[in-house]
């Protein structure tokens, strides 16, 4: 499973996490429960991990290596949609579970709504996991629907020791209020205390805190990990360095047409400027431009990925 070494080696980013397959739907008008609801379906490759891996790649980082585990049916689709986004597909096939699948509702304001079956995304688990992966990687990247699943939380907790044996940082994007209110805000924070970045959205960022106000809540979880990097949507993100808000980032503007994938495109970007030696800061503002980006593309990937069905 371990790509060969090449020049580029050396800066590898490596992420860990769910590779999807996105059923969007965008309607124009309110559901109407119990009847039809007119709408344009598309279906996309997606998932979280997967896609900040593309956003990453996209933003100028030439080793993006990507571990997930899909459905052996879909597996070939996603591995050419990884390799045609510039990533390093590092897939695993289940033969017993098909492949995530998430139906994004999206409305006319281009707020979305997910329906979310894990399928083997939370299936991952430490048997999928060596630390060859590690070699010439440079950081780690673990998406936060690792934490939700007993065996796929187990594997992102080795492959973070593993990374942290060698020296290797490791970032986490927290992912879903909705299921970590399930797996429990102490549990959460337990399994993510070895990490050098948390990359929550703001209600991710109160939620994990229990503070209102989402810059005093960046300031505390940056006293759980080194960095917290708090994404505003469209207020631009919060940086929090050692117990204190180091830096606001402007937003930048934007017509919003999908805000599927827009938070995965922002962590993208910020890990690709950060392992090119941009600053926090700076790399926050990167992520703020592709998120920008992202929100006025319909589905989660940049341009250029492969949409058509399965």
């Amino acid at each position: 499973m371990t790509p060969p070494a090449g020049p580029g080696a050396p800066g590898a980013l490596l992420v860990v996490g769910d590779v999807a397959t996105d059923v969007v739907a965008r309607h124009g008008s309110a559901l109407a429960h119990g009847t039809d609801t007119a709408a344009e379906i598309r279906t996309l490759p997606g998932g979280a991990g997967a896609n900040a891996a593309c956003w990453a790649a996209y933003s100028g980082r030439t080793d993006v290596r990507l571990l997930g585990r899909v459905g052996r049916d879909a597996m070939a689709w996603h591995e050419t949609c990884l390799r045609e986004a510039g990533v390093c597909p590092l897939l695993v096939a289940d033969d017993e579970a098909p492949t995530a699948t998430v139906v994004a509702l999206v409305d006319a304001d281009a707020e979305r709504t997910f329906l979310t079956d894990g399928g083997a995304a939370l299936r991952l688990c430490p048997a999928d996991w060596s630390p060859a992966l590690l070699d010439g990687v440079a950081r780690l990247h673990l998406s936060g629907y690792l934490f939700f699943a007993d065996s796929s939380r187990e594997l992102a907790s080795l492959a973070a020791a593993d990374a942290g044996g060698r020296g290797i940082p490791v970032s986490v994007d927290p992912a879903s209020a909705g299921f970590i209110t399930a797996l429990g805000v102490d549990r959460f924070l337990a399994a993510t205390a070895g990490a050098d970045i948390l990359l929550p959205n703001a209600d991710e960022a109160r939620l994990l805190t229990g503070l209102p106000d989402v810059a005093d809540a960046a300031a505390k979880l940056s006293r759980h990990v080194p960095l917290a990097v708090v994404t505003l949507g469209s207020g631009g993100a919060l940086v929090a360095e050692s117990g204190a808000v180091t830096a606001r980032i402007a937003p930048v503007s934007a017509t919003a047409v999908d805000t599927t994938g827009a938070g995965d495109a922002f962590t993208g970007a910020f890990l690709a400027a950060l392992l090119s030696g941009a600053t926090a800061a700076t790399a926050a503002a990167s992520g703020c431009h592709a998120g920008a980006h992202a929100v006025g593309l319909h589905g989660a990937r940049p341009p250029g990925r492969t949409d058509t069905g399965a």
